[in-house]
């Protein structure tokens, strides 16, 4: 394929890249894919040691694009990596590279 993407894609694309353009939010991300089962926002606090606030925020970045899916548990949330993003990034970034897809 010669050319850029098509704009449509090319913004899908970089609304992904840049929610992973934050090493906390890069932490996160591989903390939950290791984790394999959903966390409170505690227990990733304690696991990225950056306060509850900020590991908030990065998650609402990260579920916004689907990296994260929220579960609600009574009145605590927690979150787990969303496995179809995980089998889609890798994909992504050869396009943008301009690798062929296998």
């Amino acid at each position: 394929m010669n050319g850029p993407l098509d704009r449509d894609t090319a913004e899908k694309y970089a609304t992904c890249f840049r929610a992973l353009s934050d090493a906390t939010r890069v932490q996160i991300v591989t903390l939950l894919a290791r984790a394999g089962e959903p966390m409170s926002v505690k227990e990733i606090v304690e696991a990225v040691d950056v306060v509850q606030s900020t590991v908030s925020a990065h998650l609402k970045i990260l579920a916004e694009v689907r990296f994260v899916l929220v579960e609600q548990r009574g009145i605590s949330r927690f979150y787990r990596i969303n496995d179809a993003c995980v089998d889609y990034f890798p994909t992504a970034a050869d396009v943008v590279m301009g690798r062929p897809i296998t």
